[in-house]
């Protein structure tokens, strides 16, 4: 399982997880919506779950996912600023370049 986090995307969620209440919490990208052969993904900070696949980024930030989901496999997590701010997860290796 391969997870890519852009320079971007790494200095908010570095932010967020240095906050006190996120202490003991880790990354996960899941899949929120999978139709076809492609799907919209979400993020959260949840407490570690052995269940789930710890993957380690380029950016010191290990990341949880279900290593049973193939769309999973290769998804980039980018914080973009314009024309709105917020998290974009796309999977490049998959064919999804972006929510449609």
């Amino acid at each position: 399982m391969k997870v890519k986090i852009t320079r971007n995307a790494a200095k908010v969620i570095k932010k967020e997880m240095d906050k006190e209440e996120n202490k003991d919490l880790v990354l996960k990208v899941l899949i929120t919506h999978a139709h076809g052969d492609h799907a919209h993904y979400g993020l959260d900070l949840v407490k570690p779950d052995d269940k789930l696949t710890l993957v380690s980024t380029d950016k010191e930030i290990d990341v949880l996912v279900d290593a049973n989901e193939p769309l999973l496999d290769g998804v980039k997590i980018d914080y973009l600023y314009l024309p709105e701010e917020g998290f974009v997860i796309t999977n490049p290796s998959k064919g999804n370049h972006g929510d449609h």
